[in-house]
């Protein structure tokens, strides 16, 4: 049976993180899922902590003879953990295997997939923040995805199998309800989000004098948030369910973008001043019907027109958001034209992308098998999908055999 006339069979490997790409992660699985796909899960979150135990555990017991055996390092522990996903792919026979994100899987692994003739495409979250990563990655595999816009070129030059996804809202998690998690607060203003040192410096560049602000997620003491910021750090890391109820509940949802390259800032770090697309939050907060005010990106006004007031400041920021909190009226009649501007935008339409991008991917193997060599329209150089990619040198080797 063809590939092109029987369900689909793919393997999605998770990003590792257990957060913002997790909620990705579940939301192609959604969506995929709801095409009709079958969609086998590898999921590199929990073997993570378990090949860091496990390997620790070896390492202890043989240094007892082999005093200078090096201890297991970060490459070690995610080689460890995806490696079974080569396996997998091949015991299930899986037509594809779709990678969210691709920063917590070892290269070799795609590397080895290559050479055992699996299809192999990605999903890249991080641009462009992670770009140089994530373009190492990009030269291996057949194609994938970006969910920056601007980055697509620069994908295109080393892979021309790459396009453009943007993120979406989970049906099941991101919805208008009239029922209210009675557990939950009533913030006025309300961020979930990451404590990144730009973050740090916008909070606390507010007075927040009078305004019942929750800050949830990363946000660990010691960040350097003055006293009053710290005093509404109100939880750890929390669930999309969870985040989406603190959406509703809020009377102004907070949406900001990260500014610099790279996970800490350091100094001399590149500032990201060219970023077009919008974040899974913001059409999550839309989904939700939520008030929110943004960072400006150029798809806010594209897709949201003025529903969504944006800032460049942390001065703008705090004018916008004394000045809605006044406005009961004006946030209702907003919030309530918000879902219907993403309305076509949740994982079950981004998961229909896919699959097109997917179809045009296969149609060589669909053809050759029935004798004609017509070209594949998605594909522009055989030689990309039939050379064996080389590990990727940037990442080192296993130290523990």
């Amino acid at each position: 049976m063809s590939l092109l006339t029987r369900p689909l069979r793919l393997l999605l490997c998770h990003p590792g993180a257990s957060w913002s790409t997790a909620d990705c992660y579940d939301g192609m699985l959604y969506g995929l899922r709801a095409h009709g796909v079958v969609v086998d899960q590898y999921r590199l979150d929990t073997r993570i902590p378990w090949s860091a135990k496990a390997l620790h555990a070896m390492w202890r017991i043989r240094k007892k003879h082999e005093p200078d055996l090096p201890k297991p390092n970060h490459a070690d522990v995610m080689y460890h953990a995806g490696v079974g996903a080569l396996e997998a792919a091949l015991r299930l026979h899986a037509d594809v295997v779709l990678v969210i994100s691709a920063m917590l899987l070892h290269p070799d692994i795609i590397a080895m997939m290559k050479q055992a003739g699996l299809r192999v495409v990605v999903m890249f979250t991080e641009s462009p923040y992670d770009e140089e990563k994530e373009l190492r990655i990009a030269k291996l595999v057949d194609g994938g995805w970006t969910t920056e816009r601007t980055s697509v070129p620069t994908f295109r030059a080393v892979n021309p199998n790459m396009g453009y996804l943007r993120h979406g809202w989970h049906p099941e998690k991101h919805y208008v309800s009239s029922l209210l998690r009675a557990d939950l607060p009533s913030h006025d203003v309300v961020f979930v989000g990451s404590g990144f040192p730009e973050r740090i410096t916008f909070f606390n560049a507010i007075d927040w004098t009078g305004i019942d602000l929750g800050l949830y997620g990363n946000w660990a003491k010691g960040l350097g948030l003055k006293k009053q910021v710290q005093a509404c750090v109100r939880d750890s890391p929390i669930s999309n369910d969870t985040t989406a109820a603190l959406y509703r509940r809020a009377k102004v949802g907070l949406n900001l973008y990260r500014v610099f390259k790279g996970h800490v800032h350091q100094r001399n770090a590149q500032r990201v001043t060219w970023a077009e697309s919008l974040s899974p939050r913001a059409y999550e907060l839309a989904a939700c019907g939520a008030f929110c005010v943004s960072d400006y990106r150029a798809e806010v006004r594209e897709v949201f027109g003025d529903l969504v007031p944006t800032f460049r400041t942390p001065t703008e920021a705090a004018a916008l958001i004394r000045l809605w909190l006044k406005d009961d009226a004006g946030r209702q009649r907003i919030a309530e034209q918000l879902p219907a501007c993403v309305a076509e935008s949740s994982w079950v339409s981004r998961a229909a992308t896919v699959l097109g991008d997917l179809h045009r991917l296969m149609q060589p193997q669909a053809a050759g098998a029935a004798g004609s060599s017509a070209p594949c329209p998605f594909l522009q150089d055989d030689e990309a999908s039939s050379t064996s990619p080389s590990p990727d040198p940037a990442m080192p080797r296993m130290s523990l055999a």
